[in-house]
């Protein structure tokens, strides 16, 4: 609030100084009392003795009300006022389908609590950054299906993600499915800038749809597919067999990533393909990725203020008549 304060003149603030020093100069300086009071002669001064009552200790400070009033009007007079100052943006946004495995193998533990996880955490974080895109969620094991189509509703992307679950869809890896399936959601995008950010820890083996086809259809409609294998490529727990209600039990393994198909799907679109061996690379890459896409923003602002000069006028005003009131009422004086 106060940083949006400002004065349209001021340079008249420095006289709200003077009343404050006349204040001073009749009332405070030594010998001003002389000065200003009639005298009357006495013989003696005993029989006023204890004639000091609440009026005679209020009147000297009666001139203050006059002095407030008087700074408040040259207040007035710099014409105080309140920035109202509205932003306008024009974003020239990018479309992000964000396509996700979900396949078993994305339950191995060589990224804490697990690399499915992970992913999720670090997808959330980057959907955070990204103010002005509108961004969907393709899902993909042996088969795909969109979670969540383009939206600028940020909540509901961040909600899915992280209600993803390993067993949604049947097992295997569908990469050139997942891939077409979020191509198809980015066809009709009229964006500037459309991008596909697909993450795998393994090779294709499942669904309709071939890898490679499904890059050169991307590529046919300007998609920019940026690929992630995550997978720290050492021996770790990997989910097997499921028990039922979410559990499985584990082996140990390897895993591989299809690094080879992953790069051409990259290059073919004039994307890029990135390697994450654990949490901080994928969270490095995201970021990346982030830089990478940066949305072209056009902001303009409108300058438009409200006066605030009557609020000093009319309580200068009041305390001016208040000071007349008491002057001539309950404060008066006999000559």
């Amino acid at each position: 609030m106060f940083n949006q304060f400002s004065f349209l003149y001021p340079w008249l603030l420095p006289l709200a100084a003077l009343p404050v020093l006349l204040w001073y100069w009749f009332y405070l300086r030594p010998g001003a009392a002389e000065h200003r009071q009639s005298s009357l002669r006495l013989p003696t001064t005993e029989g006023l003795k204890g004639l000091r009552t609440w009026k005679s200790m209020l009147r000297p400070w009666l001139p203050l009300l006059k002095v407030a009033a008087l700074t408040l009007f040259i207040i007035a007079l710099a014409r105080p006022r309140i920035d109202l100052s509205e932003e306008s943006v024009k974003a020239e946004g990018i479309d992000i389908v964000l396509t996700m495995d979900l396949s078993t193998s994305m339950g191995a533990t060589d990224f804490p609590p697990d690399r499915l996880e992970a992913a999720k955490r670090v997808a959330i974080d980057f959907v955070r950054q990204r103010d002005y895109d509108r961004i969907g969620l393709v899902v993909y094991a042996g088969e795909a299906y969109t979670k969540a189509p383009l939206t600028v509703d940020h909540d509901i992307i961040e909600r899915f993600l992280g209600d993803l679950q390993m067993g949604e869809i049947i097992d295997g890896t569908a990469i050139g499915t997942g891939l077409a399936t979020a191509v198809n959601r980015l066809v009709e995008s009229e964006a500037k800038s459309r991008i596909i950010i697909l993450l795998t820890d393994g090779e294709n083996n499942a669904g309709y749809h071939s890898p490679e086809l499904a890059a050169e259809l991307a590529a046919e409609y300007g998609i920019r597919v940026y690929t992630i294998g995550v997978g720290s490529g050492e021996q770790t727990l990997m989910p097997s067999t499921p028990l039922g209600q979410g559990r499985y039990r584990y082996k140990t393994s390897r895993g591989s990533v299809d690094e080879e198909l992953l790069n051409y799907i990259a290059s073919t679109t004039n994307g890029r393909y990135f390697r994450a061996r654990d949490p901080e690379e994928l969270a490095s890459i995201y970021g990346y990725i982030d830089e990478l896409e940066k949305t072209e923003i056009e902001t303009t602002v409108f300058k438009r203020y409200s006066e605030e000069f009557d609020r000093f006028l009319v309580v200068g005003i009041m305390l001016l008549l208040l000071e007349i009131l008491l002057r001539y009422t309950v404060l008066r004086t006999v000559p």
